[in-house]
């Protein structure tokens, strides 16, 4: 029987956060296998652990939604990281993802931390039918967009349609088109929506729609943090080493935060953050 560990990611509450399945051994398990254990689980991502060079602390990573294999899931990356620390000890490791490599971090001062550095992010403008396609999914008025951030397509991993609300009121009031955004996302590839709106300098509230995983929102996406992480990197919101926090999951009763840091002269972008062991 295969052990699924189970983990909040981006908290130290188990009863905030995002939660992920861990398997810290996949290597007996098929593709088929994988996705049953992670429609089983139940939770937006399972990720599945296979030994590379387990002396070298070198593993190769997948992750599997209900529905689907993705190529990149910073959750659940943060989540096994913090399990092989509690297991192994704190300190370097590196994934080998679908997405391409990933080195995380782990420190302990006072609970686990896991520090990922995501592979080389860009982001694009949006195309008006993009942004007009997924206001409609979304129920969105035009109105209700924040001008001063343009739409952006952006790139850590996977894509995500990046879309800035006018207020926080905005934000809070999600009630999309499930079907809709879900073919629209489909259509084009994007893993989430990052719908965000900025409290201030250092501090921006989001929301992740995540229709395509068969789950209506992550409280907690480590893979749009980087990508948002790329997107103030292309609109020129980084002239120097800039630390962000993103709280997500509030409206979900599922408080999250990730640490976001990002350098103008790097596309990598570094996301961290805690999680907590999901017990009983």
């Amino acid at each position: 029987m295969t052990d699924v560990l189970r983990y909040a990611a981006f908290t130290t509450d188990p009863a905030g956060g995002n939660p992920a399945g861990v398997v810290l051994d996949a290597s007996g398990l098929d593709d088929a296998r994988m996705q049953r254990i992670a429609a089983e689980v139940g939770y937006s991502e399972t990720a599945f652990l296979t030994p590379v060079a387990p002396d070298e602390r070198r593993y190769r990573l997948r992750y599997f939604s209900p529905l689907a294999e993705v190529a990149f899931c910073g959750h659940a990356t943060l989540a096994t990281a913090v399990a092989l620390a509690e297991r192994d000890g704190t300190g370097e490791v590196a994934f080998e993802t679908p997405a391409g490599p990933v080195p995380v971090r782990t420190e302990n001062p006072r609970a686990v931390v896991a520090r990922l550095t995501s592979v080389p992010t860009r982001s694009r403008p949006a195309s008006e039918e993009e942004v007009r396609r997924a206001l409609h999914a979304l129920r969105w008025p035009a109105e209700d967009l924040d001008p001063a951030w343009p739409p952006h397509v952006a790139f850590a991993g996977n894509d995500h349609l990046v879309l800035a609300a006018g207020s926080r009121a905005r934000l809070a009031d999600l009630d999309y088109d499930f079907a809709e955004l879900d073919g629209l996302m489909r259509e084009h590839g994007w893993t989430t929506l990052q719908l965000f709106w900025q409290e201030d300098e250092h501090t921006v509230h989001a929301r992740a729609p995540f229709p395509v995983g068969g789950v209506v929102e992550d409280p907690a996406t480590g893979a749009a943090a980087a990508a948002f992480g790329g997107y103030l990197r292309a609109l020129g919101k980084v002239s120097r080493p800039r630390r962000v926090t993103l709280v997500q999951g509030e409206d979900m009763g599922r408080r999250s935060e990730l640490t976001v840091e990002v350098r103008p002269d790097a596309p990598e972008v570094t996301v961290s953050g805690a999680a907590a062991r999901i017990t009983g």
